[in-house]
């Protein structure tokens, strides 16, 4: 049975104080503070700064949340695997996916999921390429979607399709009406939209600029995808984006591919796994998500 302390430790964390955490657990708030008191009984050491309030972490408090929630997230894994023994595709599914991927891509996979597999109950978590693969190597995911490189030891990383990535720029940018060759010189003066450090779009922009030799000094970073492709739209400047993610925006006239050498930049997706052990749930999920890219309906 999952630990109920280390549950109702968590909660009150995360909720921010006792009434919620108590509401969400459906308890009384006397008997999530007993909870709490016998925990930290346990362990010899204060846990929370209590507050009228609010709730807050100490030092010895964020060691406990932190494995708390891998213990949790165990304690999730071993009981669907028990649940697969009946065989049945069932049960939660947490996936969590890089931007590219999970905003332009994960939606189409989760409702062919949900039309052959209703019993699996998916829960999305959208980030960079690196908070994904923290968080499936602290068993806060079942399954990663990333892009790029990324390399740990303690995950299993498998490509299974290809991404191709162009510099693109608003339609009536200066770059998109010239007619001549566009010059690596040109590359350098302008200024680039970029993401965010850890972000799998971030490390194939930083390769391009290397394949090139510039290094532009006008630069601005944002951590999203969307926001990059309005910003550029509105003309401010330049970027590199995956193809899934500039579709619509090339097909309405709004964005405008930019021909530059060494493009389009080929970069993988891969799934992400903590472990080899695979609930049924989660096996028919790598499985659709292979099928769905075999047939190119992505490409």
């Amino acid at each position: 049975m999952m630990d109920q302390h280390l549950l109702v430790f968590v909660t009150v964390v995360d909720k921010g104080n006792f009434s919620r955490a108590a509401e969400e657990l459906h308890m009384t708030q006397p008997a999530v503070s007993q909870y709490i008191q016998a925990l930290e009984r346990s362990y010899g050491a204060k846990l929370l700064d209590r507050s009228n309030k609010f709730v807050r972490l100490n030092k010895a408090g964020e060691i406990v949340y932190y494995h708390a929630k891998e213990i949790l997230g165990l304690y999730s894994k071993m009981q669907g695997l028990i649940d697969d023994l009946t065989n049945r595709a069932s049960g939660p599914l947490s996936i969590g996916a890089s931007y590219t991927f999970g905003e332009y891509v994960l939606p189409h996979i989760i409702a062919k999921l949900h039309q052959k597999f209703p019993l699996i109950k998916p829960k999305i978590k959208i980030g960079n390429t690196k908070e994904i693969s923290e968080l499936v190597i602290g068993h806060q995911l079942d399954v990663g979607i990333i892009e790029g490189e990324y390399k740990d030891p303690h995950l299993s990383i498998e490509s299974f399709t290809e991404d191709m990535m162009y510099v693109v720029a608003s339609s009536t940018h200066p770059l998109s009406l010239q007619k001549k060759e566009i010059q690596i010189s040109d590359l350098e003066k302008e200024t680039w939209i970029i993401r965010e450090i850890g972000s799998g779009t971030r490390e194939a922009t930083e390769t391009i600029f290397k394949r090139l030799s510039i290094a532009p000094t006008d630069t601005m970073e944002f951590g999203s995808t969307q926001l990059i492709k309005e910003t550029v739209e509105s003309g401010l400047g330049i970027t590199l984006l995956s193809q899934l993610a500039i579709r619509k925006e090339i097909s309405m006239g709004l964005l405008k591919i930019i021909p530059v050498k060494d493009t389009p930049f080929k970069r993988s997706f891969s799934v992400v796994l903590r472990t080899s052990f695979q609930t049924k749930a989660l096996e028919v999920f790598i499985r659709l998500l292979k099928e769905q890219f075999k047939k190119r309906g992505f490409s």
